[in-house]
């Protein structure tokens, strides 16, 4: 039996995948930094964090019906792996955070604050997939209509 070499991506192919991701990872990262500091306004619940995880579900729930869906990405000459790395791992990627989320929920538990742990990890758990799922039906229905 003979076996296919594997069919490795062109220098300029790996170039141009990590230029998407740092571009979309930046932008990610500021407007992350933008929305803490608009909806940090109480020191006692992470609402910065909260938001940023949840609108980051619900624009990666858009991003996986726009690449699912990729003919307009076609048309327009954008190839959905060079969109899905600038949004989807990119921009989202930096733009949520988990690391932050679970610092944040220990720090709350060592303050015996155990509503607001709960709270908030039930609110970033179950709002999350929520929210993905309704970016994935806005969308849906969007092209339904159009």
């Amino acid at each position: 039996m003979r076996w296919r070499a594997s069919v490795r991506p062109s220098m300029h192919t790996v170039f141009w995948s990590y230029v998407f991701v740092a571009v979309g990872g930046a932008l990610g990262a500021m407007a992350r930094f933008a929305l803490n500091v608009f909806m940090q306004r109480d020191v006692a619940f992470p609402w910065g964090t909260l938001g940023a995880n949840l609108l980051g579900c619900l624009i990666l729930g858009m991003i996986a019906h726009l690449i699912a869906h990729s003919t307009w990405f076609n048309e327009a000459g954008i190839i959905p792996d060079q969109y899905r790395l600038l949004f989807a791992i990119g921009f989202c990627g930096s733009f949520t955070t988990l690391s932050t989320m679970v610092m944040e929920l220990n720090t709350m538990l060592q303050r015996n604050e155990l509503f607001y742990s709960f709270t908030y990890l039930f609110g970033t758990l179950v709002g999350g997939f929520a929210c993905f799922y309704f970016g994935f039906a806005i969308l849906r229905s969007l092209r339904a209509v159009l």
